[in-house]
This record gives C-alpha cells, sequence and structure tokens, in this order.
C-alpha cells in the first residue's frame, strides 16, 4: 500500500505516542470525538477537561502549541458560522455589550465552536504524530471496506502527481504570455480544468492496466503488518476512557 511521502502535516518524533499503531490512535480518536460529541453543551467545564486532555496528549509526543494552533486554522470558517448564530437565531434575546443576541444562538454557537475545536484538533494531533502510509495501514487493520482504504491510498499517492501536471500546464500558459486577469479569460482556465481532467483519466487507466498486468485483482498487498500489544491498546485508552468518565460526570452534575 502507497504513499510513502510525509505529509505536511506529520512531525516526526520518537515519542510513545508515535509509537503507538496506527489503529490504536485511530480507534482512540474517533472514541474521544464521539464522546466529546455527546457531552451536553451545558457543561462548560467538561469542554476545558477535554482540551487539558488534549495539551497532554501534545505534551506527551512532544508537539509545539504553535504547530498544532497553525494546523487548527483549518476551523476558521465554522468558528465564522458559530459567530453569526446568536445573531440570527429566534427566541429568547439576552443584551451583550449593546447588542440584541438570541439565547439559543449562543449556546448554539458554543456548541459549534467548543466540539469543533476540540475535534480537529483530535485530528490535527493524530495526523501530527502518524504517517499517511501508517494510517491507511490502520484503517485496513480497522477492517474499513478495503476499496474506500485503496480509493484513499491513490487519491494519496496521485494528488502531488495532478497537481504537478497542473502546475507544469501553468507554466506553459505564463511562458505564452497568458495571465487570468478577468472574466473573460475563465474560458481559458475552464478548458485548462478539462485537460487536466482527461489526462488524469488517461493517467488512470494506464495504471489500472498497469495494476491488472502485474496480477491485481480487486485488492492490495500488504507488506507491512501492523499490530498491537494489549499495553499499547491500553495506553491508547486513557484519552477516550478518561474523557468518558468526564462526559458521565457532565451528565450527572
Amino acid at each position: 500500500m502507497g504513499a510513502g511521502h510525509a505529509h505536511k502535516l506529520f512531525r516526526h518524533g520518537h515519542t510513545a505516542v508515535h509509537a503507538l499503531p496506527p489503529h490504536c490512535k485511530l480507534a482512540a480518536a474517533f472514541c474521544f470525538v464521539v464522546v466529546v460529541v455527546s457531552t451536553p453543551r451545558e457543561a462548560v467545564w467538561a469542554f476545558g477537561l477535554y482540551a487539558v486532555l488534549l495539551a497532554g496528549v501534545a505534551a506527551a509526543a512532544r508537539i509545539p502549541a504553535a504547530f498544532l494552533l497553525k494546523r487548527m486554522l483549518i476551523e476558521v470558517p465554522f468558528v465564522a458560522f458559530a459567530v453569526l448564530m446568536p445573531f440570527v437565531a429566534q427566541g429568547e434575546r439576552v443584551e451583550v455589550l449593546g447588542m440584541s443576541l438570541s439565547v439559543s444562538g449562543l449556546w448554539g454557537a458554543w456548541n459549534v465552536l467548543a466540539k469543533g475545536t476540540l475535534g480537529v484538533a483530535a485530528s490535527v494531533l493524530l495526523a501530527s504524530t502518524t504517517e499517511l502510509r501508517a494510517l491507511l495501514l490502520g484503517l485496513q487493520r480497522l477492517k474499513l471496506p478495503p476499496l474506500l482504504v485503496q480509493i484513499a491510498s491513490f487519491m494519496i499517492r496521485y494528488g502531488d502527481v495532478i497537481s504537478d501536471e497542473l502546475r507544469r500546464m501553468t507554466i506553459a500558459r505564463r511562458s505564452r504570455g497568458f495571465e487570468a486577469s478577468g472574466v473573460r479569460h475563465w474560458g481559458v482556465l475552464a478548458k485548462t480544468a478539462g485537460a487536466l481532467f482527461i489526462r488524469s483519466y488517461e493517467r488512470g487507466e494506464r495504471v489500472y492496466l498497469a495494476m491488472v498486468s502485474r496480477g491485481y485483482a480487486g485488492s492490495m498487498p500488504v507488506i507491512d503488518e501492523v499490530s498491537a500489544t494489549r499495553a499499547q491498546w491500553a495506553y491508547a485508552a486513557v484519552l477516550p476512557v478518561t474523557a468518558l468518565a468526564v462526559c458521565l460526570m457532565g451528565w450527572t452534575l
């Protein structure tokens, strides 16, 4: 299974978190997110404890706060959506700094912001401590449908190939004096997108025929079989189990 190059989110390290088998980390991250989503939004203190738990994982993995925060900027569109909710939601209103805001909108904004931020942080930590190839092996180990794993593998492997193809086409246009500067150039850009699609499709056909000629029958061979010990499963379970205890406290209080 391919995708041997390292991705930009990954930060090389030799910590216990890095050493955990990928399927352990995938299961732990998934369970943690499920627990966070299941926590009542009124339990504000619980989300603070979740953040502390993630900070502990980041410290154990030696992931700098700046590295983590920079890659969490992907959630900015969701933050903007959350900020608008108190203004557009209906129901009881409350005055905050001279502005009339919806109480349900404020709770909704907090719910989206808190749970979304924690989910993104958990995902970034997972990607920062696990290589893409290992993630694919972990998904296969967790019995995800093989076809989905293969599709993800090819997307990762050939994403850079298609990007390079687009870069070469852009350079070729510029070498001929073309610069997109308005609506009248959209036709040229559309033709570029069409040519890129055709080239990608033809490349996919050639790759598939090459694979079939080498014995491909619908499944990729697994070269590195990953396994986990009970101790590693127990270590990975610390995060979701602790989060579950916090969640149960949030429902009972």
